[in-house]
């Protein structure tokens, strides 16, 4: 911690790093517990596009994960806050459980692509259409470019596969909105009164989750759960501030060396 100023902050990622689908990692909710008891504030940060905010609330709650609907910054609220500023109005290709958070929003006539998680939208006919829109000077719009994350029976697409499809078709470049974006960051920042230097983040995501907050000049700390895969560390640079075997060891950590 030399040269870095005091912890004020912990960012927590959520999906594969305190729970994969309905099952918590072991362990998580009394880890969660004491990080809490320690002078910092907790955020809880997400790229989750399959459900809504009220929804992942939910779920976490049934896995008695204490947290509050003020500290979950979600990849979906940073998509809605640039269509609100734009003033865009977006086909949106997005799972029907997250379309809650979009309440309000203009689609008609759409002249922006907003691409999520959304498996039952990435057809031909879908894609096609957002194909044409941006073809045609629409703006392309990626909640997030995770290349796969971590479900029950084992890995799955992300939806960076399908961004990339379009951006590979269109000739153009998304406008990525979530992790590992330093807007991201700076946006689940904002409201603690803390500086990056001021703050640490803990996911499974190598790129997404510690690279990201580390080009954003936080801490990072990987954890081998979720979608982690043997050698993650070594495919970002800098490495990771500590690998952890899952989400209690790292809070183990913080509570001892970095308070």
């Amino acid at each position: 911690m030399a040269g870095r100023r005091a912890l004020k902050a912990v960012l927590i990622d959520l999906s594969g790093t305190l729970h994969v689908e309905e099952t918590a990692v072991p362990g998580a909710q009394d880890a969660l517990n004491r990080l809490r008891e320690a002078s910092v504030a907790v955020k809880f940060v997400t790229n989750t596009t399959k459900e809504s905010r009220r929804k992942l609330l939910e779920r976490l709650h049934r896995l008695n994960f204490d947290l509050q609907e003020e500290e979950l910054f979600t990849s979906l609220s940073a998509a809605r806050t640039l269509l609100e500023r734009k003033r865009h109005r977006p086909l949106l290709l997005v799972e029907d459980s997250a379309l809650e958070d979009f309440t309000g929003i203009e689609t008609l006539e759409p002249n922006a692509v907003v691409i999520g998680l959304a498996a039952d939208q990435f057809n031909y006919q879908t894609l096609n259409e957002a194909f044409r829109l941006v073809l045609d000077g629409a703006p392309l719009i990626a909640i997030h470019k995770a290349r796969y994350y971590k479900r029950m029976d084992g890995l799955a697409l992300g939806p960076g596969p399908f961004v990339a499809a379009l951006e590979y078709a269109t000739d153009c470049k998304a406008i990525v909105v979530g992790k590992p974006e330093k807007s991201f960051f700076a946006q689940a920042l904002s409201n603690l009164g803390c500086n990056p230097d001021e703050a640490v983040m803990i996911g499974d995501d190598a790129r997404d989750d510690v690279g990201g907050a580390q080009n954003a000049g936080m801490l990072g700390i990987l954890v081998k759960t979720g979608k982690y895969r043997d050698g993650d560390e070594t495919k970002i640079h800098p490495p990771p501030h500590l690998t952890c075997e899952s989400f209690p060891e790292a809070v183990e950590h913080i509570l001892k060396n970095m308070l």
